[in-house]
């Protein structure tokens, strides 16, 4: 009968064979895999045992769950994201397993995706990792993230897609889409609320309704409608006194009623806490708790997660009845007929040509030029001799560390070397070191390979790179933060806002040293940047992934012409920051000290919103970003002047006025200027992208709708759009916006 079984189960994995055992006195029964996939659900529902239900919904290792075995479904397979695939680990440890073919292509970090504006990178970009993950045998893929940038000191900004709900929402949906259009699940995080790292398991988020639907849910909200996301992966932290992994008004009410959410729920590693809420409250698959290495409980510990053998011993009990279980598997097996009986999915690739293309095309046009001076660059690599590339941050690899989302990149070009290979038999690159920062490599046993140790003081290497830059036609430092603690790092939020390892230090002494100095930030998030006036060219250059020296090149040299935008506000100083300027970050220890209450004081307020409300000016507005050519937005029109079901589209002249191809971000925000309740003084509400040759001109049309127009009305408990005058701006960053037009919404 083993043979049989084996038989049958091999077969079962494309064409969903369900049978039973013949010891039962039943024949084998063939269930159509034309039919529905609900009645299939149903199917293998009524098919199944208590014992089989109980183990499709919690962890059996690390990162798989069990399939059934009896009824032909595999096991179902995990893996971090969201910028590469993570090599596999043992089966209960965190450590490597020692795999010599888990290397991948590492994309770059999602805020560099987002400051693309282009959801056709997007769609790439969730092509080409599902197409990694089903290389590796990977079912579900854990990401993308896009919990919102509410402060610059957010460990995991930099694995989100910056501070605006719209333009968040525009990214992720086609990221869902792609990678699931080939069978792997998307696992969108963390939802929601999920702004801390410190202290995260600890941290109760006190928000208004408004602020919560406005700001932190729309992009989830999207994922869920437009990208029909297979999976949403609850946040460590608390909202109203109840953990997000199992929360009875986010999960329950929100995800599943509202926005009709027929995914899993699964529970980030060890966000489980407690039987009755992960029973009730929303939780699907449970993962990662009291195991080793996360929550320092018991190993191979699987059968005592909270919907383990307890949760099956209460249901005999009597405890509970099999509905709510019944439910959960049935999100499981809809799961599973989405991937793993799956007969469509592909096979995949690992490490292709193209995928490297893609992390490059995706690094290049997410790469901003914040600042340009005297036409400092690109690099004239004709005219220049010699180039001095200062820091740490040209030889480090940023594939290692930060936390979930490391990788082991199968290669990672360095800036320094980019530029090498770039300028090889044109310009000599010498390098200093600058600035000694993390010297450390090594992630849950990957390792970079790199020594990086200098025990030379900082006085010492500022005085070589001085030395230096006095006789150098360029000089480019790179700069900015790392992936250790305290840094661009899952379970640590940032300290402070200025740049570490005495760097400012480093950039004014080379400033005043060589005219042409070309500052690379290297970074999720922003930095002060108490220089600005003495560094001619300033470029924000993320964690790039793979390709990243080879980007960075593309871009300083000309070769490529910048076009990402900022994806967040880079604001000048804390104290212009609504969360700081309110003390309204971290929270304060409740009496007992286990949970820390965080009240979000300024509610729809973050990011530009704040900025534009207090009437201060940011270092770089949200949606800036320079360009090596010209553009020229003109005669802006639109459909209609009233509007009954606030659908209006807006059409406006866009002209390349310099010497070469570019592309540029017509950016759309809607103002509304009589409101019942205080409102912005404008929102994204549209965007375009277009590419124009040299003296080229387009219109480009924006279209909005009612949403748009619309706020949260706590009263009604839905959104509105009160009748009266408004207004679009339209420009190519938020404090740019000279084209302007009303209109009315009528009853």
């Amino acid at each position: 009968m083993k043979a049989v079984n084996s038989l049958f189960c091999r077969a079962a994995l494309g064409a969903a064979l369900l049978f039973t055992s013949a010891a039962s006195g039943q024949t084998p029964v063939y269930l159509d895999p034309s039919k529905d996939i609900e009645a299939r659900v149903e199917d293998a529902l009524g098919r199944m045992t208590l014992s089989e239900k109980i183990n499709v919904i919690h962890a059996q290792s690390k990162f798989s769950s069990a399939g059934v075995k009896r009824l032909g479904f595999p096991d179902f397979w995990t893996d971090d994201g969201p910028h590469g695939v993570r090599p596999d680990v043992l089966w209960d440890e965190w450590e490597q397993a020692g795999q010599t073919n888990d290397s991948c292509v590492a994309f770059p970090a999602l805020t560099c995706l987002a400051a693309t504006w282009n959801p056709q990178m997007a769609a790439l970009y969730g092509h080409s990792l599902g197409e990694e993950a089903l290389y590796r045998g990977k079912d579900m893929i854990l990401g993308p993230g896009v919990n919102i940038y509410r402060t610059p000191l957010g460990g995991r900004n930099f694995e989100y897609m910056g501070e605006d709900p719209y333009l968040a929402s525009r990214m992720v949906v086609p990221y869902v889409q792609q990678m699931q259009a080939l069978g792997v699940a998307a696992c969108v995080k963390h939802y929601c609320l999920n702004n801390d790292e410190e202290y995260r398991h600890q941290v109760n988020v006190i928000v208004s309704d408004r602020a919560l639907h406005e700001i932190y849910l729309p992009a989830f909200e999207a994922a869920v409608r437009e990208g029909h996301a297979w999976g949403i992966m609850g946040a460590y932290n608390l909202y109203r006194d109840e953990h997000n992994c199992h929360n009875q008004y986010t999960l329950n009410r929100i995800l599943k009623q509202d926005w009709g959410f027929d995914g899993v729920v699964v529970s980030d590693w060890g966000g489980a806490h407690d039987l009755d809420q992960a029973v009730r409250n929303g939780l699907d698959m449970e993962f990662g708790t009291w195991t080793d290495g996360l929550t320092m409980g018991a190993t191979n510990a699987y059968d005592n997660y909270y919907l383990s053998r307890q949760y099956e011993q209460a249901i005999l009990s009597g405890k509970y009845t099999t509905r709510e279980l019944d439910e959960k598997v049935r999100r499981v097996l809809r799961l599973f007929f989405r991937t793993t009986m799956n007969r469509q999915r592909p096979y995949g690739f690992l490490c292709s040509e193209e995928h490297y293309e893609t992390a490059r095309q995706v690094a290049s046009e997410g790469i901003v030029l914040l600042q340009n001076r005297g036409g400092v660059l690109p690099i004239r690599a004709a005219e220049a001799k010699r180039i001095l590339v200062v820091g740490e941050n040209a030889i480090k690899m940023m594939t290692v560390g930060g936390g979930s989302s490391s990788l082991k990149a199968q290669h990672e070009i360095s800036p320094l070397q980019g530029l090498r290979d770039r300028l090889k038999g044109q310009t000599q690159v010498d390098f200093a070191r600058g600035y000694v920062g993390d010297v450390g490599g090594s992630y849950n046993g990957v390792t970079t390979g790199q020594d990086l140790k200098d025990e030379r003081p900082a006085e010492e290497l500022i005085s070589e790179a001085v030395e230096k830059a006095r006789g150098a036609d360029y000089v480019i430092i790179f700069g900015g933060l790392n992936k250790a603690d305290y840094q661009d790092c899952e379970g640590h939020d940032r300290k402070q806002m200025e740049l570490p390892y005495e760097q400012d230090r480093l950039i004014t002494a080379l400033a005043r040293a060589n005219k042409n100095t070309v500052y690379v930030n290297i970074s999720g998030n922003a930095v002060t940047m108490p220089w600005t006036r003495e560094v001619p060219a300033i470029v924000q250059g993320w964690f790039l992934g793979s390709e990243a020296g080879r980007a960075l090149a593309a871009v300083l040299t000309g070769d490529v012409n910048p076009s990402g935008k900022l994806p967040f506000t880079w604001p000048a100083s804390l104290k212009d920051v609504g969360a700081h300027a309110l003390d309204a970050f971290p929270g304060t220890w409740r009496e007992g000290g286990k949970i820390i209450d965080e009240e979000y004081r300024e509610g729809i307020f973050v990011g530009y919103r704040w900025a534009d409300r207090q009437k201060t000016r940011p270092t770089f507005a949200f949606g800036h970003g320079l360009s090596y050519t010209t553009f020229e937005l003109s005669n802006l029109r639109q459909s209609a002047r009233e509007t009954r079901d606030g659908r209006l589209t807006f059409t406006v002249s866009v002209r390349n006025t310099g010497t070469r191809e570019g592309a540029e971000v017509v950016q759309l925000y809607v103002s509304d200027l009589k409101a019942s309740v205080e409102r912005p003084l404008k929102e994204l509400k549209a965007f375009s992208k277009v590419t124009l040759r040299p003296g080229e001109s387009r219109d480009v049309e924006l279209t909005i709708d009612r949403l748009a127009l619309s706020f949260w009305d706590e009263q009604s408990n839905g959104w509105k759009a009160e009748p009266g005058d408004f207004q679009v701006l339209v420009g190519n960053a938020s404090d740019n916006t000279p084209l302007k037009a009303k209109f009315r919404l009528v009853e």
